[in-house]
């Protein structure tokens, strides 16, 4: 996907520019920002990072949206969750123009992607790196049943809607569900990001079964893992992803890809 990106780039004579906006004291946001920055030199994308004081308020984010909705020159803009506490997150991602909102999240993007519109639609970074990694081993969702563990609106319900769009049974499990395993164990693929290290076992995955482990959750011994124990349950399964070096590459290169996708969009 990079290497693709980085082709259409070299061949253009302006290049695609990706904004970020950053509240100052999350050490993980740090390392996300970071990583999406070195992977647009790896491409050829500007980058341009904006950072705001922990102790920012909503207004100064929405000023500096409202200057970057307006700029010509930036094609993808970006703010980095989680934000502050005080700050109105649905008001700062509802602020972006939805052409510029490469995380798609935004709620235009959102219900284009829910009634099947994906074309016009900005797909969400994290589910659409799911979509490509399941299409590049033949998996077909038409038929299928798929388990979608956590409904959050930034990859439980983004990825529940496209696999529904590909004519997938989707079953949706969130913290309030009584027995997960029932439902997991009906599934050709389970998606599980909800940041509950171990949380899927052997017992509730049946055999062949593709699974899709979008939790990271960090160790106090520093390592990361999970919501799959991988060691129990990848024996059963036909493909499964990693924790780390799994989805988390793949956002960034989706995130790429839409920042590319908006350039080209914005100048038709």
């Amino acid at each position: 996907m990079l290497a693709a990106v980085a082709a259409k780039v070299a061949a253009l004579k302006e290049k695609p520019s990706l904004a970020v906006i950053i509240a100052a004291g999350n050490p993980a946001s740090e390392l996300y920002v970071a990583k999406k920055q070195e992977a647009c030199k790896k491409v050829g994308v500007r980058s341009l990072r904006f950072d705001v004081p922990a102790t920012c308020t909503t207004q100064e984010i929405l000023a500096i949206i409202k200057k970057l909705n307006a700029d010509p020159k930036v094609d993808g803009i970006l703010v980095q969750l989680p934000l502050p506490s005080q700050v109105d997150e649905d008001a700062v991602i509802e602020a972006i123009d939805p052409q510029k909102d490469v995380d798609g999240f935004h709620p235009i993007n959102l219900g284009r992607l829910s009634r099947g519109d994906e074309k016009r639609a900005m797909l969400s970074a994290t589910p659409k790196g799911i979509i490509t990694l399941l299409d590049s081993i033949g998996f077909e969702a038409s038929g299928k049943i798929c388990a979608v563990v956590g409904t959050s609106n930034i990859v439980g319900k983004p990825v529940a809607y496209m696999l529904m769009n590909r004519k997938a049974t989707v079953i949706t499990a969130n913290s309030k569900t009584k027995d997960l395993g029932a439902i997991t164990r009906q599934a050709d693929l389970i998606v599980v990001g909800v940041g509950k290290p171990g949380l899927v076992k052997a017992d509730m995955v049946k055999q062949g079964a593709i699974v899709v482990d979008v939790g990271t959750t960090k160790l106090a011994s520093g390592k990361t893992v999970g919501d799959v124990d991988f060691a129990e349950v990848a024996p059963k399964t036909n493909a499964i992803t990693p924790v780390p070096k799994g989805v988390g590459p793949m956002t960034i290169a989706s995130l790429l890809d839409n920042t590319l996708i908006a350039y080209e969009r914005r100048r038709k």
